[in-house]
């Protein structure tokens, strides 16, 4: 049997730790839907990014969990709905809306040092480190801060980044609280930080490359710095002179900045040979915020598709076909039963949202998701087949998404029986979320 037919089988059947494909899952944070020159902004400069389309699949209708970024991810590392793995709202202190500044003591009994990602769930880390991986998440983490729920306590070997919402990209603080871990500790030291998330994840590279390794790579950009000072840097100057005079100058800049880095660590993989056995997977927490997303209606924190659709890039060099496009309808939960199958690790024996879409990676016939439900606090939404339903503070309606991707044209009167059956099958879901086995840190158990 050739390589490419035994890896093309790799569903089917775990492969020998010698044989076993390394995987590098990079997200990006508050990436709008169409801000890749792949995706249609050519005005952006992304063309390392870029070269994972030219070199794998690209896929147009991709959608995460929850339309903002503690939810989205807690889907991301669990392959479950928020509302079932318990993380189904943000960790975040809102009274810096106010420019509350926070105080070491009150920082530690605050909702972003106490909550976190219930610790019965089984991470991607946990998953891949039980089939032999090295296993290292660099950058944003986002599923609680407090010792007990940072990555190296949920199956990861090594941890550089910080663990709440976001930072200051040259200080690393929240709003004035140092934020920065090198594993379980905090510390202080200077640079940019998507400089220094790759500086990282190239060394964890190098340094695992005789193994098969599982890099988890979620970047803060091109999220907006969280800090009061909103005129301070965030971007390097070589990148914003690109974009001089543009009213999208830094959030342009910050994409830029994250391609370069994307450069470095794919140059890193061609360097050790090993970019021919590695799965590179890229794509977005969450829709962009603004007129960020296309022809897409709305942006971040809402359930239209411009909160919810995202870019999904994944190459894998003989197993995915270059160039290739996937208009099949996936999401971000099939990325835990997807690795699964990649790494040959075995499901753990919880409930799982997702399935396993290498063959949709690889162009094959598959399995693909033919509805999603979605809950943001009082608004509701239902993906079914085409069709999307929405019931959500501001809008209530019925779109036919290929036809009208900008969801304009409420279909709710002329075909009633669909836009019921939508709301309907969301009801059941919600009932099947009430009933699953409870989860912290909101739901009231």
């Amino acid at each position: 049997m050739t390589r490419r037919q035994l890896l093309s089988a790799v569903a089917a059947a775990p492969l020998a730790a010698a044989q076993k494909p390394n995987v590098v899952l990079i997200v990006a944070d508050d990436l709008g839907f169409v801000d890749l020159g792949c995706c249609g902004d050519n005005s952006i400069h992304t063309p390392n990014i870029d070269s994972l389309a030219r070199d794998g699949v690209r896929f147009t209708d991709f959608v995460v969990s929850w339309p903002a970024c503690t939810p989205s991810r807690s889907s991301i590392l669990t392959g479950r709905y928020p509302q079932r793995n318990g993380l189904y709202d943000m960790i975040r202190n809102d009274e810096v809306n106010w420019k509350h500044q926070f105080t070491e003591e009150d920082y530690a009994v605050s909702p972003e040092m106490t909550l976190g990602l219930d610790l019965r769930e089984v991470t991607l880390g946990q998953l891949l480190k039980s089939a032999g991986y090295a296993t290292a998440a660099v950058g944003k983490w986002d599923s609680g801060r407090a010792r007990r729920f940072l990555p190296t306590q949920r199956g990861f070997d090594f941890f550089y980044g910080f663990a709440n919402t976001g930072i200051d990209y040259y200080t690393h603080e929240r709003y004035g609280i140092p934020s920065m871990f090198r594993n379980m500790e905090r510390i202080k030291e200077s640079g940019h930080a998507t400089d220094l998330f790759t500086r990282e994840a190239v060394h964890f590279i190098d340094a695992n490359r005789a193994r098969p390794f599982f890099l988890y790579l979620p970047y803060n950009a091109p999220h907006g710095a969280s800090t009061f000072d909103k005129q301070a840097p965030q971007v390097p100057e070589e990148f914003l002179a690109r974009y001089k005079g543009d009213r999208r100058a830094q959030y342009k800049a910050l994409i830029t900045h994250m391609d370069a880095g994307i450069g470095r660590i794919l140059s890193q993989l061609k360097q050790h040979s090993l970019d021919a056995n590695t799965l590179v997977i890229f794509t977005s927490d969450n829709g962009g915020g603004g007129k960020s997303n296309g022809p897409l209606r709305g942006g971040k924190a809402t359930l239209w598709e411009g909160g919810l659709r995202v870019p999904l890039l994944a190459r894998w060099p003989g197993i995915i076909p270059a160039g290739s496009t996937c208009s099949q309808f996936a999401s971000t939960m099939e990325l835990f039963p997807t690795l699964a199958a990649v790494s040959g690790a075995k499901l753990p024996p919880v409930h799982l949202d997702g399935f396993n879409m290498l063959p949709l990676l690889q162009g094959k016939p598959g399995k693909h998701r033919t509805g999603m439900f979605f809950q943001r606090r009082a608004g509701k939404a239902a993906r079914i087949g085409e069709y999307k339903w929405i019931d959500s503070p501001g809008a209530n309606g019925l779109y036919h998404l290929p036809t009208d991707p900008g969801e304009q044209r409420d279909l709710s009167g002329s075909k009633p029986e669909l836009f019921h059956q939508a709301r309907s099958r969301w009801q059941a879901w919600r009932a099947e979320m009430d009933a699953a086995e409870p989860r912290g840190p909101f739901r009231d158990y």
